[in-house]
């Protein structure tokens, strides 16, 4: 499995008017994660690009336990838990610092398209990248 970790605090524009993080906003906090990740594993999405890989999402999902408020800080887990091949799921846990609760977890998984946007495997110099850091 890989694993990234980042925090961040709630934003007052991701509220609704009672102070509680709109549901729409995981995903986007989703998105953040998957870029941490792929950055931190050398790989970020602009070298994908740069090789004519797009990663479209096919398919998302998120089940919500308990609301984030404003300003509460947040700790989003993703992990990669088996190696890609022509598709990559990635799974978050969403958990509220302070008291360690469960918020949300979800799930993406992106599929890997070539340059004329028809589906392909995963590049090859990916796949090793994720062995290299796979534990």
């Amino acid at each position: 499995m890989i694993e990234n970790r980042i925090r961040f605090r709630v934003r007052y524009v991701e509220t609704d008017q009672m102070g509680i993080a709109h549901h729409s906003n995981y995903f986007a906090w989703f998105e953040c994660g998957r870029t941490e990740l792929m950055r931190d594993l050398g790989y970020p999405y602009t070298q994908m690009e740069k090789e004519g890989i797009l990663m479209p999402i096919v398919n998302v999902a998120c089940k919500y336990f308990r609301p984030a408020h404003y300003d509460d800080l947040l700790e989003l887990r993703t992990m990669v838990k088996e190696l890609p091949r022509a598709r990559i799921t990635l799974n978050y846990i969403i958990t509220k610092v302070e008291t360690g609760e469960i918020l949300a977890e979800g799930e993406t998984t992106l599929a890997f398209l070539n340059e004329k946007r028809r589906p392909t495997r995963a590049p090859e110099k990916f796949l090793n990248t994720l062995r290299s850091n796979f534990k």
